[in-house]
């Protein structure tokens, strides 16, 4: 008998279950909701919303609109939507994140202190990606964006940095930055860092490496657009080269079912637990016939 199991530990981070509640709860209500952005970077759970009646929109959209109820979602925004929404008489349902809300408030604070002009304020982040927009929004567009150790060489290193991470990156890389940063700065500037990783996401890493290597065969459910979603399958193929990212069940080749014993089932902090749940059932249904 092959053994199927769900990785306890993978799904909704805090923010995310705090974002679809309250998108649920004012649908409940009958009224128009509309969403900034997809609510979460997993296609079936807006679907899921949709169905309800969430409306997506970008920010074009947004601008366009007037006398309207919009749902911030977990990943923040910059001041700019708050003001649109002002001058727009836009209703915002706010599910920002509170690590994230921490993280604005932190930058904000950095960026409005009288030595701003002799200092990098730097993000290690996705450049685009919708936290990242609303983290460098509260320098005026001035914070630097690097997403990698070896982006980090592009600094001016003779002026003092300040050194910021995305909520959901890789905390072994930020500390790789960080020891490249100290290295290289002259001794006329100033290094300080701000380890930001939110750790509800950075402590599903050992976790999820544990479970990856007790399974023959893994299934890391997520979202193609999930940043998250990529970073943590990284973490499963360092552990288990038979590891393999999908966004439903048809996307399961049967035969891959074939001299395993053990199949794992795991996703992201974007991954609805339906989903997971979902694949496993299906799963379970390849093997029977």
């Amino acid at each position: 008998m092959i053994k199927v199991e769900i990785d306890e530990g993978s799904g909704f981070c805090f923010g995310v279950v705090t974002a679809i509640h309250k998108a649920e709860e004012e649908l409940a209500k009958g009224e128009t909701l509309y969403c900034l952005g997809d609510i979460v970077h997993n296609s079936r759970e807006v679907d899921r919303l949709k169905a309800m009646g969430l409306i997506t929109i970008n920010r074009d959209e947004f601008r366009q609109l007037r006398n309207a109820k919009v749902l911030l979602r977990a990943h923040g925004e910059p001041p700019e939507t708050y003001q649109i929404a002002q001058e727009n008489n836009i209703e915002i349902i706010d599910a920002t994140c509170p690590v994230v809300l921490r993280l604005q408030k932190r930058i904000k604070q950095e960026f409005r202190k009288e030595d701003f002009e002799e200092k990098q304020i730097v993000i290690y982040g996705k450049n685009g990606h919708a936290e990242v927009l609303g983290l460098v929004g509260q320098t005026g567009g001035q914070a630097i964006v690097i997403e990698s150790a070896e982006e980090a060489k592009k600094l001016d290193f003779s002026k003092s940095i300040r050194l910021f991470s995305q909520t959901t990156k890789s905390l072994d890389e930020f500390q790789e930055i960080v020891e490249y940063i100290k290295h290289h700065i002259s001794p006329d500037a100033t290094f300080e860092y701000y380890d930001t990783i939110c750790r509800q996401v950075a402590n599903r890493m050992p976790n999820l490496r544990e479970f990856a290597a007790t399974h023959d065969l893994i299934f890391f459910v997520s979202g193609k657009k999930s940043s998250n979603g990529k970073m943590l399958f990284e973490e499963c193929l360092k552990v288990n080269a038979n590891s393999h990212l999908i966004d439903n069940e048809k996307e399961i080749d049967p035969s891959l079912l074939q001299n395993v014993e053990s199949i794992g089932v795991c996703g992201a902090t974007s991954t609805p637990k339906w989903l997971m749940e979902k694949i496993h059932d299906h799963i379970r249904l390849l093997i029977k016939d």
